[in-house]
């Protein structure tokens, strides 16, 4: 296997069968099955994708048809996603948290034919959308499960029941349909959840995902070194970072895929699988950090005075003030505390790579502290979805997002706005030709030339060549006085106070911020028990003193930043933002409009107060 098959590769499945061949009866894709993780082989989930693709072409999919694929993460996913492939279709991946809604935009937005879902629990908010649409011509069960009637123009079939016939037959007949498929036709059309209004469908071409393979290969082949590696599935397949990082990047590499058993389960995943490579969000660090932190604040005065050591040497790496005199401590670190806490991500994790959402520099600083290489990504679901990651050969800056990747053109307009170019970039938005027009825009002196994408993020290239981030373009607060303020950096710093679990900025074309507060469950909790209060969600943000103990983490935020961007005042949100609620998406972004339409009125009472 070499980085050159990725830009060689005429598609993904090509790439997949190529890997299968080579591979064979190794593992591929391990589940958890009867409480003991068992592998489908490369050569196994070569057969079944190639069977599969077979019977959706005698279901009548035809070549472009659209095939909705609702399922949380398990090795029938991505042996689905590649099927439909084969079969000439287009994935269009759906989120597992979607509502019926959700369902019914996607199946009119994309004008699917078929639908496969997962299990019965997945169906419940899927096929009523199916029922209501009248669009779908046949749904497929991966479980199986009693499916309701659904009428006459649509055929219910299970997994087991079209992948069979004739393995040989299925891939001679697999491998003339994808010599036809170029690298610029269209793999998937992935949702994007979006901060506000409808999800758009952005066109991801086999190029796009090639093309970020290649460029995340080539980070881990020369800086953290390609081995015989092996992933732990955590985020959602239904979102492009996971997919193209957490899918086609092992499946590139040959690597092996464990899918994990959850949120509640993931650590003890973690130490059974001993993962060499993750992809996660900040959130999922941040909540790392505070149990960590947690665990050894119990473990007595030693391991703390080293907890303290430790993120102090960090903080002087990161800041390029460690020297020689440090490295006694450093030794000391790497015999005591560092085993210890990389021992509970395995023992031989080679990098977490964070994406999906800004990370805040002080959590990059406590990992790398800990002795974890953190790398920052950066892109979105229109770049394929990486524009830039850190590399730990060229020095890893935690405020940056890193270099752009190979074959990834960069610049910063006028307004700095950050602007992408090459093949990374979608060929457009599935039938939107006005929001394509308003993402995609060749430059004014070349006209015809290849369009640069407009991310909508704020920032700056250092002297490095490192991404700088500093806000979304559409999200900075510009108050009365004509200020700019990044909301999402201060967001970021009052979530780092034990005190707080979410919180919002609010001050648009207003004299100052205020804030829209989730306090920290755990800790509200172990606040009650010190003060000998009641543990009442309801009525604890009623009690003055508990409102003092917010405000005190609130004024630590404040005295790190500037006049503009201190937090005058604060409410508190009547529960915390979830996907349930719409108040975030799913890759955990807050939902700005959803907040502001819920708690307007709140917050701007705050300036009337």
């Amino acid at each position: 296997m070499q980085l050159s098959d990725f830009d060689e590769a005429q598609n993904l499945v090509a790439l997949f069968l190529s890997r299968a061949d080579e591979l064979g009866d190794k593992p591929f894709l391990w589940s958890k099955i009867d409480g003991a993780w068992r592998p489908i082989t490369w050569a196994e989930a070569a057969e079944q994708v190639c069977l599969l693709a077979e019977g959706l072409r005698k279901l009548g999919m035809k070549d472009g048809d659209r095939v909705i694929l609702v399922s949380e993460n398990r090795p029938k996913w991505c042996l689905a996603d590649l099927a439909i492939m084969a079969a000439g279709c287009i994935t269009v991946p759906a989120y597992t948290t979607n509502t019926e809604r959700d369902h019914t935009h996607i199946i009119e937005d994309s004008d699917a034919r078929a639908v496969i879902v997962s299990d019965e629990k997945l169906s419940r908010t899927l096929l009523p959308a199916v029922l209501n649409t009248d669009r779908i011509g046949h749904v497929i069960s991966i479980d199986r499960f009693k499916m309701p009637q659904l009428g006459i123009e649509t055929d219910c079939h299970n997994w087991d029941d079209i992948v069979e016939g004739d393995p040989a037959a299925a891939r001679a007949a697999a491998d003339a349909r994808i010599a036809t498929i170029q690298r610029g036709d269209t793999a998937c059309i992935i949702y994007t959840s979006g901060t506000g209004g409808a999800p758009r469908g952005v066109l991801q071409h086999h190029g796009m995902i090639l093309m970020n393979v290649a460029g995340a290969a080539d980070i881990l082949a020369h800086d953290l070194g390609w081995e015989d590696e092996v992933f732990l599935s955590f985020l959602p397949l239904s979102h492009a970072y996971e997919h193209t990082g957490g899918q086609y990047l092992p499946m590139g590499m040959g690597a092996q895929i464990y899918y994990s058993e959850g949120l509640e389960k993931l650590a003890s995943n973690i130490e059974e699988v001993r993962p060499t490579v993750m992809v996660v969000v900040p959130r999922l660090f941040e909540v790392l950090r505070t149990r960590i932190m947690k665990q050894v604040e119990k473990q007595g005065r030693f391991p703390n005075y080293l907890m303290d050591r430790a993120l102090s040497l960090g903080e002087k790496k990161a800041d390029g003030r460690a020297s020689l005199l440090d490295k006694p401590l450093d030794i000391l670190l790497e015999k005591t505390l560092r085993p210890k806490i990389r021992k509970r991500f395995g023992g031989r994790m080679k990098a977490m790579v964070s994406g999906g959402a800004p990370l805040n520099p002080d959590i990059g600083v406590f990992f790398d502290s800990m002795g974890l290489t953190m790398l920052q990504g950066y892109g979105q679901t229109e770049a394929g979805p990486v524009i830039s990651c850190n590399r730990p050969a060229a020095g890893i800056k935690m405020d940056t997002v890193g270099p752009p990747m190979k074959g990834v053109e960069c610049k910063i307009a006028e307004d700095g706005e950050i602007l992408v170019r090459g093949e990374l970039v979608m060929k457009g938005y599935w039938r939107n030709e006005a929001e394509t027009a308003r993402a995609l825009k060749p430059e004014s002196a070349d006209p015809d030339g290849e369009p640069w994408l407009h991310t909508g993020d704020i920032g700056h290239i250092d002297e490095k060549g490192r991404i700088k981030i500093t806000d979304r373009k559409k999200d900075m607060i510009v108050n009365d006085k004509g200020d700019n303020v990044a909301p999402q950096r201060v967001e970021g710093m009052l979530t780092l106070q034990p005190e707080i679990a979410q919180a919002m900025v609010y001050g648009d074309r207003k004299p100052n911020l205020v804030a829209l507060i989730v306090p920290d469950a755990e800790w509200m909790a172990e606040w009650c028990k010190t003060q000998g209060k009641k543990f009442d969600c309801g009525e604890l943000p009623h009690l003055p003193e508990f409102q003092r103990a917010i405000r005190t983490a609130i004024g630590r935020v404040n005295k790190d930043v500037s006049v503009v961007e201190k937090v005058r005042k604060f409410v508190f949100a009547d529960e915390p933002f979830s996907i349930e609620n719409e108040e975030m998406t799913p890759s955990m972004k807050i939902r700005r409009h959803k907040l502001k339409e819920r708690y307007g009125e709140r917050l701007d009472g705050l300036y009337r107060s």
